[in-house]
């Protein structure tokens, strides 16, 4: 793997047609760097509405798009993909028999690449517009040692509050802020990220402290917050905008969206340390090793990114960027990065597919779908050889 940065203009990149209604630019270097590190990119954008899948294909990067109602979090774990909603969270599963059925069919075309992950729906949940933001998969400590899985928690921004899914309810609330007093869907502090720690969640961003509906955009610039969820303290207070905190390699990393800034925090202290600054407003987090995959949005003229430090820093719309970028955190140094040039302004989340190299999620094939069945081993018996994949 190069440490070598990226040409930060266009020499070294790539376009896709012109005539693409969702255009890109990519360096050289990003689909180097996926063939390396063996993986593949999920993006959300709620604004265009698409998943957009980053792939090596060929030495070219494939952004690969599949359309979704206002996709936002995402959680992966194994071969379980969740994907929060407009109004509901999807839960697709890896099948990896359907991997040949797209391989041989026109509708899935590549330049070479070989399907090595399909993601099929298993699961709906309606949850209401609770404005789903980050998501994850949690060890669940409800059964014995032998017996416990994990189970999917989310950010529910509505209502200030960590919740999970529910058999009979729109969603059961496990936690909230200490300010929060009461459970209402008036998004008063937009809590929007949360980090992993020992396989629960330990820390979470919010953008204001308060408990007013939508009180949090008067404080927009420097109003936001880290809270401790273990001991329910504020730890740290004064940041702007801040998202996807990551508990990773002992360090716990943030983005400072409003300053369009990758850095860590000392939890002791409160400081945040910045890493690397870039062209657009900071939102969505991932690592592989040495790199972090940092997703970028040009961040809009409205109420509610005027006055922030990265508006002040880019005045003109056109300096600011959407896209995903890759840095090296050791030494802040960009090393590729796919910009997107046109139906994409906007992006939520970034999930780095370790050891996946092309996969694909299918939610729009009906026939598809319809026929390809999965049953357990038991089941699996009963079925003639022949049919068995």
């Amino acid at each position: 793997m190069s440490d070598s940065p990226a040409t930060p203009d266009d020499s070294s990149a790539t376009n896709q047609p012109a005539d693409d209604p969702l255009r890109s630019v990519h360096t050289t270097s990003f689909p180097e760097l996926l063939a390396q590190i063996g993986a593949s990119v999920l993006v959300t954008t709620y604004q265009a509405g698409k998943l957009v899948v980053l792939r090596n294909d060929g030495g070219v990067l494939n952004t690969h798009f599949r359309n979704l109602l206002k996709p936002m979090g995402l959680a992966v774990e194994g071969g379980r993909l969740a994907i929060g909603c407009s109004v509901d969270v999807w839960e697709f599963h890896n099948v990896p028999a359907v991997c040949a059925k797209l391989d041989e069919s026109d509708d899935y075309p590549t330049g070479g690449a070989k399907h090595d992950t399909c993601y099929l729906p298993r699961r709906s949940h309606c949850t209401g517009d609770v404005q789903i933001h980050e998501m994850a998969w949690v060890q669940d400590h409800t059964g014995s040692s032998e017996q416990r899985a994990s189970e999917l928690i989310f950010v529910n921004t509505a209502f200030s509050c960590l919740a999970i899914r529910s058999q009979e309810n729109s969603f059961e609330p496990v936690w909230r802020p200490r300010f929060i007093q009461h459970l209402s869907p008036g998004d008063a502090c937009h809590l929007n990220g949360l980090a992993i720690r020992e396989g629960q969640v330990r820390y979470v961003t919010a953008l204001g402290e308060t408990t007013q509906p939508d009180g949090w955009r008067e404080k927009k610039c420097d109003g936001g917050i880290l809270i401790d969820v273990e001991s329910g303290e504020t730890i740290v207070r004064g940041l702007s905008m801040p998202h996807s905190p990551r508990w990773y390699n002992g360090r716990l990393w943030l983005l400072e969206s409003g300053q369009g800034t990758l850095g860590t925090i000392d939890p002791a202290t409160g400081k945040y340390e910045p890493v690397a600054q870039f062209p657009g407003f900071t939102r969505g987090l991932s690592f592989y090793g040495p790199l972090a995959f940092v997703g970028l949005s040009q961040v809009r003229e409205s109420a509610v990114f005027s006055g922030i430090p990265l508006v002040d820093r880019l005045q003109q719309a056109e300096e600011r960027t959407c896209g995903v970028w890759v840095v090296n955190i050791e030494t802040g140094q960009t090393i590729a990065f796919c910009r997107f040039e046109e139906g994409v302004q906007e992006i939520f989340a970034v999930e780095v597919l370790p050891g996946v190299r092309f996969p694909d999620l299918v939610n729009h094939d009906a026939e598809l779908i319809g026929r390809s069945y999965v049953l357990g081993d038991a089941a699996l018996a009963d079925v003639p050889a022949e049919l068995r994949q």
